[in-house]
């Protein structure tokens, strides 16, 4: 009798010594959304060293472009802003320290400014 195992949509599987360990790759919308604020956040830090800023320097932060990033930083601008040390997070016209970004296929400009 020969046992053959297929991967089901939606799961990665390994098998190794007769132990199978099978993991959900469904990405729901929690999921989507902490992967837009990481790559936020990964900007940000990005942008400040860019800009020369110190390591213990609050900033204000100002963004603007698709509707998805920027709806996403409002939601979650008290983690972003933790992550960061930023004092502000608005959605407007960047000011200071500005750049493009494709965040996850979106483009937004970010701007980042020394407080």
């Amino acid at each position: 009798m020969l046992i053959e195992a297929q991967q089901k949509e939606g799961f990665f599987t390994v098998n190794d010594r007769g132990i199978t360990v099978a993991i959900d790759t469904t990405l729901t919308e929690e999921l989507i959304e902490e992967g837009f604020v990481r790559e936020i956040v990964s900007k940000l830090q990005t942008m400040r060293k860019e800009a020369g800023f110190n390591v213990t320097d609050h900033i204000a932060v100002t963004l603007s472009g698709s509707s998805t990033v920027t709806a996403i930083a409002e939601k979650c601008s008290a983690e972003i802003s933790g992550d960061t040390l930023a004092d502000s997070l608005e959605i407007c016209e960047p000011i200071g320290f500005a750049k493009e970004w494709d965040i996850n296929g979106e483009q937004v400009t970010i701007g980042i400014k020394k407080i």
